[in-house]
């Protein structure tokens, strides 16, 4: 059964691994909380990210996600247009001229879910994977 919008309310831990092309694998560990705001979630999330030969940083980032759309519709957090899915096939893309940002969710796991991009633009190569368990 695939999860809708309500579902994800609540605290999260995210394990996020990067893997870009010709470079040293990056990571982040740390938290997301979806919280009620408006017709749909605020997403947010903080933690460390960790890249070789770097000490490690303060990361963060803020979505808004909602019903409509295909089923769920993400926006940055100023309200421009991200992508939106349908849970049930849930696929999405991104275009950010010049770069190509596709998304591919698991939730077959569900609670336990994945977020995996896959970006290519002329400077960009990576795929970054994260996955996501109730705190």
């Amino acid at each position: 059964m695939a999860p809708k919008l309500a579902d994800f309310e609540g605290e999260w831990r995210i394990e996020r691994v990067i893997r870009a092309v010709g470079q040293p694998e990056a990571r982040f560990s740390g938290h997301a909380v979806f919280r009620p705001e408006g017709a749909g979630l605020l997403y947010r999330e903080e933690g460390e990210l960790t890249m070789p030969g770097a000490p490690p940083m303060r990361a963060e980032r803020t979505y808004r996600w909602s019903e409509g759309g295909a089923g769920i519709v993400v926006t940055f957090a100023d309200g421009r247009a991200f992508h939106d899915f349908d849970p049930a096939a849930p696929r999405a893309t991104h275009w950010c001229d010049p770069d190509d940002y596709r998304v591919a969710y698991d939730f077959s796991g569900w609670p336990v879910w994945r977020a995996e991009w896959r970006v290519r633009g002329p400077r960009k190569d990576y795929v970054m994977v994260s996955d996501y368990r109730r705190s």
